[in-house]
């Protein structure tokens, strides 16, 4: 008898043992990538936010100059967004090497050299993965001594320096204290001691400046001599990131925040008296004569708070527009909301959100509203207020905002704005105009 339950026992723990073995399989099988799956879909990565303050591992530019910021296996694109998985845009990184982190990054620039130039270069640990247009360039993977002979491989931080900035062009590699300048031309290595500069985890040229990233700070440095000149390092959060409630800061920083920041305007537009009002995320700056004023936007438009579409100027009062709606305040000190307002923008303008900017010129009464790359103007004194579609610009795409002041229009697209003498001659020019920087030469900002 005992022997029969002794039997009876070992089949059923049998049984069960091998229910089990078949349970974790079938859960192996739904672990691998089914057939069209791809690997970042297997990737379960913490939820980043830039905001919180982060060391990013690496930071560069594509060909079209919009910036990526490496952290992780994942990747920042642009000053603001959510974070998404790096193979996504760059698949073999994955594919190659089983990604964990980007250890540095660079476009290059070189016209001297059109098989370097506008090709973005990464560097994971041992190997140096080469990107033109998105697509990995054929060879690639390589050892970074095969491409850079001289160079250490698990790399900190990399810029390109190009002509005349350096005397050739130049690829900037940073490990630890030891700087390295690599010359393209001649693939000569100079070691370089930076005795003013902090040790980089990232670094990044942008607008013709150098910068250096350390921690969630930044510092602004001289390529050749590594120096560093004014007040550094600054927060990464106040220049290179929408981060709308991030500090609390004094009104000389929120002018010197918005003066130099490389976030992109959501809105600018210049009054009767020749103020210029510009908005970006939570913050506006004000500029009336040299006197500069920034504060939060809902400190002074508190009915709408934050993140405008587009503003214009119209008889004494601003015309703010979010989404579908448009707020209208009187020019004052302080800035009275209207009674009756937000309206629909369908009712105001008659036409349906979003755009993307719209500008009143001095002395006119044609509101010209910018939505994609059609011009519509609308009679402001018509009742009711219709569009009509005025033109197209073909020249420019991805507009941010607009005005109109004495020296004409001014279209800003990222950080960069144009030069207009009327509305007729920016829909009918057919080649770009001279390029501005919206930091320097419309805010005055000193980098």
């Amino acid at each position: 008898m005992k022997l029969v339950q002794t039997l009876t026992l070992c089949l059923a723990l049998s049984l069960s043992l091998a229910a089990a073995s078949h349970h974790q399989e079938g859960h192996a099988q739904n672990d691998k990538p089914k057939p069209g799956e791809h690997k970042h879909e297997m990737h379960h990565g913490a939820k980043l936010d830039r905001c919180q303050g982060m060391e990013f591992d690496a930071v560069a530019v594509n060909e079209e100059g919009f910036p990526y910021f490496f952290k992780g296996d994942h990747l920042f694109k642009g000053f603001h967004g959510k974070a998404e998985l790096s193979n996504e845009t760059f698949p073999e990184l994955d594919d190659h090497h089983h990604l964990g982190h980007v250890d540095a990054a660079f476009r290059m620039h070189s016209k001297e050299s059109p098989d370097h130039h506008d090709h973005q270069f990464f560097f994971l640990d041992t190997k140096v993965f080469s990107y033109y247009k998105h697509k990995l360039e054929k060879g690639y993977p390589k050892d970074i001594s095969e491409v850079f002979p001289g160079i250490p491989d698990h790399l900190d931080a990399a810029v390109e320096c190009p002509k005349p900035d350096c005397t050739n062009d130049t690829v900037i590699f940073f490990k630890g204290d030891d700087i390295y300048h690599f010359d393209m031309t001649t693939k000569k290595v100079d070691e370089k001691e930076f005795k003013s500069m902090p040790n980089c985890t990232a670094a990044f040229r942008y607008l013709d400046h150098y910068y250096c990233f350390h921690g969630h700070m930044f510092s602004k440095f001289d390529p050749v001599t590594g120096e560093v000149q004014g007040k550094y390092p600054k927060e990464a959060r106040d220049y290179f990131m929408r981060c709308p409630h991030f500090g609390q800061k004094s009104t000389d920083d929120h002018i010197e925040r918005e003066q130099c920041s490389r976030v992109h305007l959501d809105a600018i537009t210049s009054d009767d008296d020749g103020s210029v009002y510009a908005f970006r995320g939570h913050h506006f700056l004000s500029i009336t004569g040299d006197k500069f004023h920034s504060d939060t936007i809902e400190s002074a438009f508190k009915e709408l708070h934050s993140e405008v579409d587009a503003v214009f100027s119209y008889e004494g009062h601003l015309y703010m527009i979010k989404d579908d709606e448009v707020f209208v305040y009187k020019v004052g000190k302080p800035h009275t909301h209207l009674e009756g307002y937000p309206k629909p923008l369908k009712d105001v303008l008659g036409i349906k959100g979003p755009i993307d900017a719209a500008f009143v010129c001095a002395d006119h009464h044609i509101a010209h509203v910018i939505k994609g790359q059609t011009v519509y103007d609308v009679d402001l004194k018509a009742t009711p207020r219709a569009p009509v579609k005025e033109g197209t610009i073909t020249h420019l795409k991805n507009i941010d905002t607009a005005m109109c002041g004495p020296k004409g229009v001014t279209v800003v697209i990222g950080n960069h704005y144009y030069q207009y003498a009327s509305p007729m001659i920016m829909m009918t020019a057919r080649i770009m105009p001279e390029q501005h920087r919206v930091s320097q030469e419309l805010f005055g900002c000193d980098h």
